[in-house]
């Protein structure tokens, strides 16, 4: 039999009060914060951003300085050619003065990593020559000839021990194309390619890859899902492979991902319509999250190719391109800042992605999901340099 029990309306009564105050507490604190919570998204974003810049040496005046300082880029890439100026003069010298030049970018901020990348792939490409005082190199297309993975590792571990002695960090190689079309101007024709067998393009990269393990220097496989069949130039407009690309482009990832594995893969600006009919791979979820992510199970760190490239320039807003391309699935996002300069750009983008991030755009959970693939990374860096990294330490 239920009893009225005077006090029970008032328990009642006291228990939502209680409840409607820590609710609203709750709320009012969450308000209150709304800048941290703008400031660690920030933080986040700045880690997903690897910039370009213009300078052999570096001071706490110099634009690449404050924003690694004030953490708006994770990264720098180096260059020993200004395309922009149609100069030689950029970031590369001799082997003292990079470097200090390095060490230098580092010292902006002691707290994380900062990744510090090159395209060193040898041969044509190739950003370390001989005539700044660095090892002579040869092509990825010479090595694939010789077809002797013991000596592809040997001057991997060349590069990888240069690398490591300067402090640069991300060797943005090997090629992973496969030699589709032999007088592809941006791949076949600069001998960037190890051969027109998959097999052997992974044979080879893994020795890469191993080599450059052993001096701590990460390496990126590139360019998803494939430019070895392309018959333009990225770079310069529009490149569309759709007629011409197949799926063996596919089976050095796969070999790799199956044996050595990956720490980074880079992208392709490419478009394919058999694999996305509306959007390039860069920017396409299709390829980079159902191919490469579900497919093809890569969890690591995706890198795009530089964004300021015309294949993405010539065809999309800033805007479009950077939430396109978070939404695909990218996490680091080059600004190469050569093929056209702009030292804001790190502040332009940063600003960009916080406010797709705001307006629900691209959500939140995208933007911790590679902030936390970045600092797996970076927390390796560190333990191989026995020095701190205080943002990697929930990582």
């Amino acid at each position: 039999m239920n009893q009225y029990h005077p006090r029970f309306p008032l328990l009642l009564f006291g228990r939502r009060l209680l409840l409607t105050v820590l609710i609203t507490l709750l709320l009012s604190a969450c308000l209150a914060g709304g800048a941290d919570s703008d400031e660690h998204m920030e933080t986040k974003i700045g880690q997903m951003l690897l910039i370009g810049f213009r300078g052999l040496e570096v001071d706490e005046t110099s634009p690449i300085v404050r924003d690694i300082r004030e953490g708006r880029v994770g990264g720098v890439i180096i260059f020993d050619y200004d395309v922009a100026l149609r100069s030689p003069v950029r970031n590369v010298a001799s082997p003292e003065q990079l470097e200090k030049l390095v060490a230098d970018l580092r010292a902006a901020n002691p707290r994380t990593p900062l990744f510090v990348a090159i395209d060193q792939e040898g041969g044509r490409v190739n950003r370390l020559k001989e005539r700044y005082g660095f090892p002579p190199t040869v092509s990825q297309g010479w090595l694939g000839e010789q077809n002797d993975p013991s000596l592809t590792g040997e001057y991997a571990h060349r590069t990888a021990k240069t690398l490591s002695g300067l402090g640069i960090n991300v060797n943005l190689a090997p090629v992973v194309d496969v030699n589709v079309n032999p007088d592809n101007p941006v791949i076949g024709k600069l001998e960037r390619s190890f051969s027109a067998e998959p097999h052997t393009v992974a044979v080879h990269a893994a020795a890469v890859i191993a080599a450059h393990q052993t001096e701590g220097v990460l390496t990126a496989l590139k360019h998803f899902p494939g430019h070895g069949s392309s018959t333009t130039d990225s770079h310069l407009g529009f490149t569309d492979v759709t007629r011409t690309w197949s799926e063996k482009e596919l089976e050095p990832y796969r070999e790799i991902l199956r044996t050595t594995g990956a720490d980074m893969i880079m992208t392709a600006h490419v478009f394919n319509a058999r694999l996305d009919p509306d959007w390039p791979a860069t920017l396409s979820p299709a390829t980079m999250q159902g191919l490469l992510r579900n497919q093809m199970g890569f969890q690591g760190v995706i890198i795009s190719d530089d964004m300021q490239m015309q294949a993405i320039t010539d065809h999309y807003d800033l805007e479009t391109a950077l939430e396109q391309t978070i939404l695909a699935g990218a996490d680091v996002i080059i600004f190469g800042n050569n093929l056209v300069y702009d030292k804001n750009i790190a502040q332009k983008a940063g600003e960009i992605i916080l406010n797709l991030v705001r307006e629900g755009r691209v959500p939140e959970w995208r933007i911790h999901q590679s902030y936390t693939r970045i600092m797996h990374l970076k927390s390796r860096l560190a333990a191989r340099g026995n020095t701190e990294c205080r943002l990697c330490d929930a990582y």
